[in-house]
């Protein structure tokens, strides 16, 4: 069993991707099918040992569509180089495709104009506004308007006519079916009136032909189409802007040289030079030289990041300054950019839960707008001719049996969601928000509570200085130990830590270094287990470590003061020499800077916060103070974390839950919606909806936000596809004539059906340029 995303050739409309829904659904070894119109693609499940790609692409041939299948030669190798490059194919056979349609358009809207202006002339005749056309000048357009038809409905309407003939064999209809049934009874009807038209004179008004519909109607649509393809493109661009960030070469040392390759020739532990100016091509490790690197295409951060030996860097980041050398531990799928490459085309294709009232009614539409269109013919010759005479009811009829098999276009309704998804996860992957899939993005924007676990998500994740006393400047009088400032108990501290391995060890080191501050000379350094360590100092013997290590050596000390920051959730370390203490240096996980200012933001949108931690109960309050959150649990395990949520979910709320760690994975599959940091364990990235680049939770705020405004979009287009729908049915097929008088041109039909597509594309783009 396998499932692969295939693109479409010839899905023009929402009717056409229902339409292929349902004759692959009922082929033996499909397990499932999903289409989607906005990205003219296919999901299917299906078991090869029964049926191949190629077998179904068979199977929707004969009504019109055909599978994109790969050369076995160019099976997408998820590098995003080669991505780039099956993109810039599609997009070239896409570009022939609007090129080709343009050409179309531009020959018929000379049509149209000419079409339009007889219509105009023979109306403000009628009202005597204009005067009647001569006779030379009548005989020259009633002959000329048949030949326009003529080229306009079998060149510039050959997709609609094989819609109307695939329709006739295999009873599968579209929407190009329905244009060209009504475009072709059209100009078939006005063709019969011009061949017989002294027979026929003597019961029918002949005078009357529909070539201008067929013309303008036609003209319109394909305008219409032209447009909606074009706009469509600008929606996706979100996939090539990602593309092109990556480099097409690498600058690798091999046999001791320098050898710029192909980044698909690439592999695990190639050392990599990157010069100021230069992408970097994969993921990798810094092994010599430092650098300013601007990660703001990738990761969202606006201000380059200072690497050093040992930093990681990902590819298609940019390099500012400095050239250094790393060394590749990911290369082709593995990468970070590949994997947000894939995310988004993923998430850019599935469909929102809200798209399946759409799909359903696309599903039907078709045969019920046939129905209608033909009921509203019989009507007319029946009850019309009764109260009109014939000719004027058979008139009437062809209009609105044209008008509604014109109007009652699905398109609007199939591009609502689709559009609006595809341009919504495209922002958030700029954001440095990765959205798994559509429905994700759905249930965000109703989540009424965000629960967070506090290591990683909430704090850093590790060790850090956050603080220090010196009682050295403190003491008063000339007795004692002579004064030493900050920076020199810090040097010292560094001294002694430099050579443990203890993770505060590593917290006060880089503090050191980041305040550079230079390690002072340690003597005759000793471990004391469990306790701390010991080494002289300028002739001086220093202690550091914690208050077990002080008691025993007889100090007097503020053991209060000391607990009261314990309390807090910071781990002392204690300076002092045999006599008295030095300095108390505190080491804790620090808040993340943006933390406080996510969870004001949270609770504007009227979110309520939730802290779940394994660490224990005063650390937890205190974070939890710090930050603002507003219910905590302490000390529990990563079960508990899931019947936490159960928890919250059984008292009506749908619960966001941000994590990193694969302890959280339980509860992140559980919550309604799982957002996991990137900065955080594959496993936690996996299993969440929408993961974080960076491990910025203030993304959290964005992404809600993001969820919002595209659901506010998507509701947008489906009303107005909606409202067009509901009203221009009935008006059309001449529900309102016997009170109003009204009935709906189909030129006018056609020129409203063109352009709704159109509006909820562009609807939708607006998504880009709103603020989250």
């Amino acid at each position: 069993m396998i499932s692969k995303t295939y693109g479409i050739k010839g899905m023009h409309c929402a009717s056409c991707a229902s339409v292929i829904e349902l004759t692959l659904k009922k082929v033996p070894g499909v397990v499932s099918i999903e289409s989607n119109y906005g990205t003219e693609t296919i999901k299917v499940s299906f078991d090869e040992k029964k049926i191949s790609a190629e077998d179904l692409s068979k199977k929707i041939e004969p009504l019109g569509y055909s599978i994109i299948i790969p050369s076995k030669e160019n099976v997408y190798m998820a590098s995003p180089a080669f991505a780039k490059a099956m993109a810039g194919d599609a997009k070239k056979e896409k570009l022939e495709e609007i090129a080709k349609q343009r050409n179309l358009v531009l020959s018929a809207l000379p049509l149209a104009v000419i079409s339009i202006f007889i219509m105009g002339w023979d109306l403000l005749a009628q009202f005597k506004v204009a005067p009647m056309p001569s006779y030379a000048v009548s005989e020259f357009f009633h002959h000329l308007l048949p030949i326009m038809a003529t080229y306009m409905l079998f060149v510039v309407g050959k997709p609609y006519l094989l819609g109307f003939y695939r329709f006739l064999r295999y009873g599968k209809a579209n929407m190009d079916s329905l244009i060209g049934i009504g475009t072709s009874v059209a100009f078939l009807y006005s063709f019969i009136l011009t061949a017989f038209e002294e027979p026929l004179g003597r019961f029918i008004n002949v005078s009357h032909t529909y070539y201008d519909v067929t013309i303008v109607v036609i003209t319109f649509i394909a305008l219409g189409k032209y447009l909606e393809v074009r706009s469509k493109l600008k929606t996706g661009d979100a996939i090539e802007k990602l593309l092109n960030l990556q480099a097409k070469t690498a600058l690798v040392i091999r046999d001791g040289k320098e050898t710029e390759i192909s980044i698909n020739e690439v592999v695990h532990g190639d050392l990599i030079i990157v010069k100021p100016g230069a992408k970097i091509p994969v993921d990798g490790v810094i092994t010599e030289g430092t650098s300013f690197i601007d990660e703001a295409l990738v990761i969202g951060e606006p201000m380059p990041k200072e690497k050093n030996v040992g930093d990681t860097v990902i590819s298609g980041t940019l390099n500012t300054n400095s050239t250094f050398t790393f060394k590749a531990t990911k290369v082709g799928s593995e990468t970070l950019l590949a994997r947000i490459v894939t995310m988004v085309q993923e998430a850019q294709g599935s469909k929102a839960p809200i798209q399946a009232l759409a799909d359903k009614i696309s599903s039907v539409f078709v045969p019920i707008v046939l129905v209608i269109a033909f009921v509203s013919l019989a009507v007319w010759l029946t009850v019309g001719t009764y109260f009109l005479g014939f000719s004027q009811a058979l008139s009437y009829g062809l209009t609105s049996f044209v008008g509604v098999l014109v109007i009652a276009c699905p398109c609007a309704l199939g591009l609502a969601t689709p559009t609006a998804i595809i341009v919504g996860v495209g922002k958030g992957a700029r954001e440095g928000i990765l959205i798994k899939d559509a429905a994700t993005l759905e249930k965000l924007h109703k989540v009424t509570t965000v629960v967070m676990d506090k290591t990683g998500t909430i704090t850093r994740g590790k060790p850090e200085f956050a603080g220090i006393k010196n009682y050295s400047l403190l003491r008063q009088g000339s007795g004692g130990q002579a004064k030493l400032g900050d920076a020199e108990v810090i040097s010292i501290l560094a001294g002694l830590e430099k050579k443990s391995e203890h993770p505060i060890a590593h917290a006060i080191l880089e503090y050191a270094k980041e305040k550079s501050i230079e390690a002072a000379d340690v003597e005759k350094f000793e471990s004391v287990k469990g306790k701390g360590l010991k080494g002289i100092v300028g002739a001086i013997e220093y202690f550091a470590g914690n208050i077990k290590l002080i008691s025993d050596l007889k100090i007097k000390f503020d053991a209060k003061s000391i607990e009261a920051e314990t309390l807090q959730g910071k781990t002392p370390v204690i300076l002092a020499t045999a006599k008295e203490v030095v300095a108390v240096v505190m080491v804790a996980d620090t808040v993340k800077p943006e933390a406080v200012e996510a969870i004001q933001n949270l609770h504007k949108l009227g979110i309520k916060t939730v802290m779940l931690t394994g660490d224990n109960a005063n650390t937890a309050s205190a974070i939890a103070k710090q930050v603002g959150i507003d219910q905590v649990f302490a000390q529990i395990l990563p079960e508990d974390k899931l019947n936490k949520i159960k928890e919250l979910q059984a008292g009506g709320n749908l619960v966001a839950m941000a994590g990193d760690g694969v302890n959280d994975a339980p509860a992140l599959a559980q919550a309604d919606v799982g957002i996991a940091m990137a900065t955080g364990t594959d496993v936690a990235i996996e299993t969440a909806g929408i993961t974080l680049l960076y491990g910025d939770i203030s993304k959290i705020v964005k992404a809600i936000r993001l969820s919002r405004i595209t659901m506010r979009g998507i509701k947008q287009n489906l009303f107005w596809a909606f409202i067009y729908n509901l009203v221009g049915i009935p008006l059309a097929a001449g529900l309102f004539f016997p009170l109003f008088g009204w009935l709906l041109n189909p030129i006018f039909a056609g020129l409203a059906m063109a352009f709704s597509s159109v509006s909820v594309v562009f609807n939708s783009l607006r998504i880009k340029v709103k603020r989250i």
